[in-house]
């Protein structure tokens, strides 16, 4: 049983069968980040609503510089293969994309998930360095600051926590914590209570290679349903 004390989360000792459960009453929203690298997204939208600052609506992201596997492939493999497991949870899961061909910008993605009924939202990125020595993953949120969400942010805050150490407790990457960002309009344009995981950096040999290796990507699953179950305190 999960016990969450002071925001923190307590490791979750569950049985996890395989099977589908029945409902346990929680819906997450998923989004695989970013689209192939085909697909257009330079038009522009606010970062958040009724900003007057504008930014391109998406982004194709980074690529593993060992593997060669583009990052909007690894998210939604990721994020696929999380939505089996959430199911079989109990869950219910709403997915912002489920190939790569969709053309869908940061606030559409954020804005479908609240609208179809999501209680959170768990955005999967893999990251980049110049520095290829940088390793390890890290969870992101807005601040308490943020112009458009700062009443997302204790909530945000706690979602971040539980995925990530869950998840670096699991899979075996190191912990970089959990960083502030207002300024991305996937997060700003949120309804409910927030999280980016960035898996591992693809510039990195050793995350890089750890990412597509198949036993991993089974525990990188496992982690992040255990953070979302802490984070329900189930």
């Amino acid at each position: 049983m999960t016990v969450l004390t002071a925001g923190f989360c307590m490791a979750a000792q569950t049985e996890q069968t395989g099977e589908a459960m029945e409902s346990n009453g929680y819906v997450v929203g998923i989004d695989p980040g970013h689209q192939g690298s085909w697909v257009d997204m330079s038009d522009t939208e606010p970062d958040g609503p009724g900003s007057e600052n504008y930014k391109a609506k998406s982004s194709t992201g980074t690529q593993g510089s060992y593997t060669g596997v583009p990052e909007y492939e690894l998210n939604l493999q990721i994020s696929l293969a999380l939505r089996e497991e959430l199911v079989s949870r109990g869950y219910g899961v709403i997915m912002t994309r489920e190939d790569n061909d969709t053309a869908i910008s940061n606030s559409e993605r954020a804005l479908k998930v609240a609208q179809e009924g999501g209680d959170i939202y768990v955005r999967i990125h893999a990251n980049g360095s110049e520095d290829s020595s940088v390793n390890g993953a890290l969870g992101m949120c807005p601040s308490q600051a943020n112009p458009y969400v700062p009443h997302l942010y204790e909530d945000s805050y706690r979602l971040s926590e539980c995925i990530l150490n869950a998840y670096c407790d699991e899979a075996g990457f190191a912990n970089l914590g959990i960083q502030y960002y207002d300024n991305m309009s996937g997060i700003n344009w949120s309804q409910v209570p927030v999280t980016i995981l960035e898996m591992g950096f693809m510039t990195n040999e050793s995350d890089d290679y750890a990412m597509q290796d198949p036993t991993v990507q089974q525990l990188m699953v496992i982690g992040i349903a255990d953070g979302i179950d802490q984070y329900f305190g189930l």
